[in-house]
């Protein structure tokens, strides 16, 4: 496993190295694999908890009565009900907009048939697809763990990337963060680290900066 603090260098190199810019940058964390047949349908799908974040991940929530208010209480990013995704069925265009807004989407078991219907074409292949909220959940911690999460997906492919902050954070707590996410994506892996072929950082306009040469050792 790459320690915090090698990641912590090459989070510095990789914001030394980039070109200043009139917005802050994202720090994206991009893992390539060896050794794993995509052909067999190998596909990565995970919600992953970032210990640090410097900005929430959007969240919409649907669902009616109880829950619905409950969710309004924690002040999820929206919430809408059953009756409005009608709307969304006969509307492609808007649909999209809808879904581009929010990063995860959580929905009271008894409106997911209707999901489905409505949004379910286009949140699945987006990998949005809602997570079931239940009826007795404490909706303040279960948007919290949302909130300061990322999905990492990837499908029939060698290779991964996924956003671990900006640069405005600190890099020790960026590396924090893609420490958390290898270790999370290594749990996933046929042979764990052993499937690990590179580990690089970049910023979202840089070059990707490989790793520091203690890095390159582990993962020769």
């Amino acid at each position: 496993m790459v320690t915090e603090t090698q990641f912590a260098e090459v989070i510095k190199k990789a914001k030394t190295e980039t070109k200043k810019r009139k917005f802050t940058q994202s720090i994206e964390l991009i893992i390539n694999f060896k050794d794993i047949d995509v052909k067999k349908g190998f596909a990565i799908n995970e919600v992953v908890q970032l210990p640090k974040t410097s900005s929430p991940a959007t969240v919409c929530i649907i669902a009616d009565g109880e829950i619905g208010q409950k969710a309004k209480a924690a002040k999820a990013d929206i919430v809408i009900g059953e009756a409005e995704l009608s709307k969304f069925a006969s509307n492609k265009r808007e649909s999209r907009k809808f879904i581009n807004k929010y990063d995860f989407f959580l929905a009271d078991t008894k409106v997911m048939p209707t999901v489905g219907k409505s949004l379910g074409q286009l949140l699945g292949p987006r990998g949005k697809m809602p997570t079931p909220v239940p009826f007795d959940a404490d909706m303040d911690a279960f948007l919290a763990r949302f909130r300061s999460s990322i999905k990492v997906r990837t499908r029939a492919s060698l290779s991964v990337s996924c956003k671990i902050g900006d640069e405005s954070m600190d890099d020790a707590d960026l590396a924090i963060n893609a420490h958390a996410v290898l270790n999370a994506i290594e749990k996933k892996l046929p042979n764990g680290e052993k499937n690990i072929k590179k580990v690089m950082i970049k910023t979202s306009m840089g070059k990707p900066v490989k790793q520091v040469q203690e890095i390159k050792k582990k993962y020769a």
